[in-house]
């Protein structure tokens, strides 16, 4: 799904939120346009999300259902609609250094990383090369400044946070991500084999789920939960940050079931060397 669907759902979300209001205090749509003043077909646009509401749209909401306490939470969802969706031309129009060093900010406030990533290997257990290989495409796919090398030190930089202070890492990968072919097969090899250090790493669990689990849970896109603070999620257009509770509950319980079908310990490991006996064939 775009970016573009995803916040038009965000703005649905919030228009269903708003329904229930009216539909708790016994309003019909044209009572509650005619107490604040509106056409009745804004009513209909909002709760439908066809029409992002104004703080003060939501204010005279609210107070004309009699929830005066449903304010404050409200006007924080409208206000996520924009700020949860971050273009990656705007958040990469200086290159790549600076986005990977938002990201060790995250890094160093997080003590819990659920990390999801169905198709290439998570950026904290990269190499140099395959983190390379990975900026490159981002540079040339989005049109970016190039600023690769940089972009290549700041993320293995952000990689001290697998051993130093009390965290811990859920990594789950897909199967695929262990055929997707970066660079060449040097830098597979290389990579694959950084994988099964990571995976015996303290305070590190590592799962592959394969290709042949059963399809329980939608696993399109990759995304990030920093403890129950927030999540990211990756599209091709943007990066979505998610801090609403429903939001986080959704991508929690996605995870965990990702983490039910993986293959962990040595199993996870046999799916790696599987892997790496294959590159020996090419």
């Amino acid at each position: 799904m775009s970016a573009g669907g995803l916040g038009r759902l965000a703005v649905e979300a919030l228009g269903v939120r708003l329904r229930d209001l009216r539909r708790d205090a016994g309003l019909t749509g044209r009572q509650l346009a005619s107490a604040c003043s509106w056409p009745p077909s804004k009513v209909t646009k909002i709760e439908y999300g066809r029409q992002t509401p104004s703080e003060s749209d939501v204010r005279d909401w609210c107070i004309a259902c009699g929830f005066p306490s449903e304010i404050s939470d409200l006007i924080a969802a409208l206000r996520t609609v924009d700020a949860q969706m971050v273009d990656w031309r705007r958040s990469l129009r200086s290159g790549t250094k600076l986005r990977q060093q938002a990201a060790v900010d995250a890094y160093e406030k997080t003590t819990l990383f659920r990390i999801w990533e169905p198709a290439v290997v998570p950026g904290l257990a990269q190499t140099p090369d395959y983190a390379r290989g990975i900026l490159r495409t981002v540079v040339d796919f989005h049109g970016v400044p190039d600023d690769v090398e940089d972009g290549v030190r700041a993320r293995i930089d952000a990689q001290r946070v697998l051993t130093h202070g009390d965290r811990r890492f859920l990594l789950l990968l897909g199967q695929a991500a262990l055929y997707t072919f970066v660079t060449d097969a040097g830098v597979m090899r290389d990579q694959l084999q950084r994988l099964l250090e990571v995976s015996r790493m303290p305070r590190v669990t590592l799962g592959v789920v394969p290709l042949a689990a059963p399809y329980t849970v939608p696993r399109n896109n990759a995304f990030t939960l920093y403890d129950n603070r927030f999540v990211t999620v990756a599209t091709y257009t943007a990066e979505l940050t998610l801090n609403q509770h429903h939001e986080i509950a959704t991508y929690a319980s996605a995870f965990d079931r990702l983490l039910h079908l993986a293959e962990r310990g040595e199993g996870a490991r046999s799916l790696i060397e599987a892997a790496l006996n294959d590159l020996e064939e090419i």
